[in-house]
């Protein structure tokens, strides 16, 4: 057996550690060289080796009208932008040739730039692009917003700039712009302009209408890439709305007047129709400046407060479908009273006496409706009864709306936590105090009332389009079938029409149809305003349907004011005369069908006169030709020219020699020669006209 050599065998392991130290330290040093020194280079390599994928955004749906106007849509536009240093940076030959160009057309670029952008001198478009030029800056904007694709048209015609990119360096980032085309129109509701949805419809149906995103595969073919749609975008759908273009315009003008007419801080406006529930105007301005009102929150559907007078008409309902006649009587007095040792006070003189339950919101008696609602609901079950009954007629209904920022209605259980029921709160409560309403629940509530008392739940969006197809419908929604009995929504529905006829809403009524409401006056309170303060503030409310008698819309015009004299019966109840009226005066366009009248004879008068065309017309049209008198000559008396026209009678005076003056205008209703008298040479004859 041979001996182990332990000296030889040490020697090599030392060797081949000796040479495993070197290679590893030589490997750590090429690594942190790559890693360092050549990093740029390897991950160009990289970048030109691996699979790159990029995104494809899709078109964003549109939002339309009720009969298919666009209310929003995206749009191309281009942020516009001089790389001064394009192409292959080794081509200096053509680098000399491009400042050549660049210097020979500056003065003609920088013309041409500020002809198409007015509101930046040529002086500084010359600072601006020389600054550019000798820094060789990659990016220099031409201007400080994304513009039309008809302004980059313009800009990319100009000199230097109508060269290929990777010559004359002009590039144009495209970028996907929310827009619509009436401007301002409802601008809340139908929901932001920017790339993202933040409220209105835009948020509430984001999901179908920014569709799905597609996926391209970029590959590298011959140093240049090849884009492959591996997954092609699908486009959103359409939003199709209940809005009408032409009663929203009407409306928000109507609006607009009255707040800057009164100087108001905001004001909400909507209009429903009866039968479906849609919402065909909501407007909501608040002022920003002396005289200017945009839109900036949606208040119709968000802002709650208590909503005065109008809620009168849900605490009588309630007392009504309870049984209480509407010839029940309230003793008012003389319009001031003490509820539990508190004051409270009629506005109106009409408010004097003994009221019947009726009179009491004809006139808008706060004395009278809590006695009522006292009188009746005045016991501790009487409150739970009271209470049950305001959420049964709808006025506390959470109409759970498919719009961002809706605001549930709050009114009171008698043992909610956190709001102790008092002795007071009972009659409060009655006349539209200590409750939280948002605009939109009131008018759902006055449009059950129009509607037989069927609750429909507000509607902004009809269903969903896509090329042009209804692909999803959103059918009228019925919350409650009947808020009362039948019997107590007619007689509600004939209060509230004597209210405009004969109450304190008179200022609603048009006079050419029937209208019905309800005014309302009331002090809020909020951040740095009180109810006694120097800075109180009003909300004045109108609320009602059209035509009374065959209710096809609803609306509601609330006006918040400061300091201001007024109240709901003559401000908010203006507006809501005039956009009835607009809205009625829309509707009356008929086909020529309607206008036939069977009791107007249809054969046209015929004037006498030379009739020989008109004989031939009737003779065209089928009409008789029996009553036609045509009259060619005279004899040598004068004949009776009463009924003919001037121009006919002129011709056959003055064809006989006879001098005609003419007075007044028309047909001849009396002449100077009577009838029979013989015809002398050059004899005047005056004809009146009438």
């Amino acid at each position: 057996m041979s001996k182990f050599q332990k000296d030889k065998v040490l020697q090599r392991y030392l060797a081949i550690a000796v040479l495993l130290t070197l290679v590893c330290i030589a490997v750590i040093i090429k690594a942190g060289h790559t890693m360092t020194i050549d990093r740029d280079y390897w991950m160009a390599v990289s970048e030109g080796q691996r699979p790159h994928f990029d995104t494809i955004p899709p078109t964003r749906g549109n939002i339309l009208s009720c009969d298919g106007q666009l209310l929003a849509t995206s749009i191309p536009e281009y942020e516009i932008f001089i790389d001064f240093n394009p192409g292959d940076p080794n081509d200096t030959a053509w680098a000399r040739k491009r400042d050549s160009l660049w210097y020979d057309k500056f003065d003609s670029i920088c013309d041409g730039l500020h002809a198409i952008f007015p509101q930046t001198s040529t002086e500084e478009f010359r600072a601006k692009l020389k600054k550019g030029h000798d820094q060789k800056k990659r990016y220099c904007r031409l201007h400080n917003r994304l513009v039309d694709y008809n302004t980059y048209c313009e800009v990319k015609k100009l000199p230097f700039l109508n060269m290929p990119p990777n010559r004359g360096g002009f590039n144009a980032t495209e970028h996907p712009a929310r827009r619509h085309p009436f401007g301002s129109l409802a601008d809340r509701t139908i929901g932001s302009r920017g790339d993202t949805a933040r409220y209105g419809i835009e948020l509430s149906c984001d999901s179908i209408l920014r569709g799905e995103v597609g996926v391209v595969h970029m590959e590298k073919t011959l140093n240049q890439f090849v884009n492959r749609v591996i997954t092609p975008p699908v486009p959103g759908a359409d939003i199709v709305t209940t809005l009408d273009v032409s009663m929203q315009d009407m409306a928000e003008k109507a609006l607009r007047d009255e707040l800057i007419l009164r100087d108001a801080l905001m004001g909400v406006a909507l209009l429903m129709e009866v039968q479906t529930g849609d919402v065909k105007a909501i407007v909501n301005l608040t002022k920003v400046a002396e005289g200017d009102y945009r839109e900036r929150y949606n208040d119709a559907i968000s802002y709650r407060c208590e909503p005065g007078s109008v809620f009168k008409t849900a605490s009588m309902l309630v007392a009504f479908d309870a049984g209480v006649d509407s010839s029940e009587i309230a003793h008012v007095g003389g319009g001031v009273a003490s509820v539990h040792g508190h004051r409270l006070a009629d506005a109106s003189r009409r408010c004097r006496g003994d009221l019947r339950a009726s009179q009491c919101l004809e006139y808008s008696s706060n004395i009278g409706v809590s006695q009522i609602i006292e009188r009746h609901f005045g016991t501790e079950e009487g409150h739970w009864k009271f209470a049950e009954g305001l959420h049964r007629v709808g006025i506390a209904e959470d109409l759970k709306l498919d719009i961002a920022g809706y605001k549930a209605p709050y009114v009171r259980w008698p043992d909610q936590k956190g709001h102790p029921w008092y002795a007071t709160t009972l009659a409060w409560m009655s006349i539209g105090y200590e409750t939280q309403i948002a605009p939109i629940n009131t008018l759902a509530f006055y449009n059950a009332i129009a509607n037989d008392g069927r609750l429909m739940r507000p509607r902004f969006i009809k269903g969903v389009e896509k090329d042009g197809q209804m692909i999803q419908e959103y059918p009228p929604v019925v919350l409650r079938e009947q808020i009362a009995k039948p019997a107590a929504v007619k007689m509600m529905q004939t209060v509230l029409h004597h209210v405009v006829t004969q109450g304190l809403g008179k200022r609603a009524d048009p006079m050419t149809f029937p209208v019905a409401g309800k005014t309302g006056t009331a002090q809020v309170s909020g951040k740095g305003v009180s109810y006694h303060g120097s800075t109180r503030q009003h909300w004045l409310s109108f609320a009602g349907f059209f035509p009374a008698d065959k209710p096809r819309y609803s609306c509601i015009v609330c006006v918040k004011t400061q300091g201001g004299i007024g109240s709901g019966g003559t401000v908010s109840a203006s507006v809501f005369r005039k956009i009835a009226e607009g809205v009625i005066a829309k509707d009356l366009r008929r086909g020529i069908a309607l206008a036939h009248d069977d009791e107007t004879p249809m054969e046209p008068q015929v004037k006498r006169g030379d009739n020989r065309a008109t004989a031939i017309v009737l003779h065209r049209l089928g009409l008789s030709e029996d009553n036609v008198r045509t009259l060619t000559a005279i004899g040598d008396t004068m004949p009776d020219l009463t009924g003919m026209g001037a121009r006919d009678a002129t011709y056959l005076l003055e064809k006989r020699g006879l001098k005609v003056m003419l007075h007044g205008r028309g047909s001849i209703s009396s002449q100077s020669i009577a009838p029979g008298t013989p015809i002398g040479a050059h004899r005047v004859c005056s004809l009146q006209l009438n």
